[in-house]
């Protein structure tokens, strides 16, 4: 498997695990059956768990376009170290992102999510040229 397909494959690994310490969270502060059903009135998560989310939905929205790029660049046989280095960057950016978010930490957050639309550019210029 070559670089873009591994960094694929770890950032969809990684966008199908952030759901797991927030919904933990809600378990915790609501109770198993208000977690698995749909309550009038749910008490609040923890803030922590409540950015974790929005960064889970964030990744969740950008895993599309990144996924579609890489196999796209995959299905035309178009390789090059830009694109390679583009994608391990995109891994990192979205860990980086995800922590970010989920610890408050505002100009990382941003820096990290256009980091990563950077490399998502990068790729769809090296598909086109």
């Amino acid at each position: 498997m070559n670089a873009e397909l591994t960094s694929l494959a770890l950032v969809t690994v990684l966008t199908g695990l952030l759901w797991v310490p927030y919904i933990l969270n809600e378990i915790m502060v609501r109770g198993v059956v208000d977690a698995v059903g749909y309550p009038e009135n749910p008490k609040p998560l923890a803030k922590w768990a409540q950015r974790l989310k929005a960064a889970h939905y964030n990744a969740v929205e950008n895993l599309v376009v990144f996924a579609a790029l890489v196999l796209v660049a995959q299905a035309i046989g178009k390789h090059n170290a830009a694109i390679a280095g583009a994608a391990q960057v995109y891994l990192w950016a979205r860990i980086v992102h995800a922590a970010a978010y989920t610890f408050a930490v505002p100009w990382v957050r941003t820096l990290a999510f256009v980091t990563g639309f950077g490399c998502q550019m990068c790729i769809a210029w090296h598909l086109f040229h």
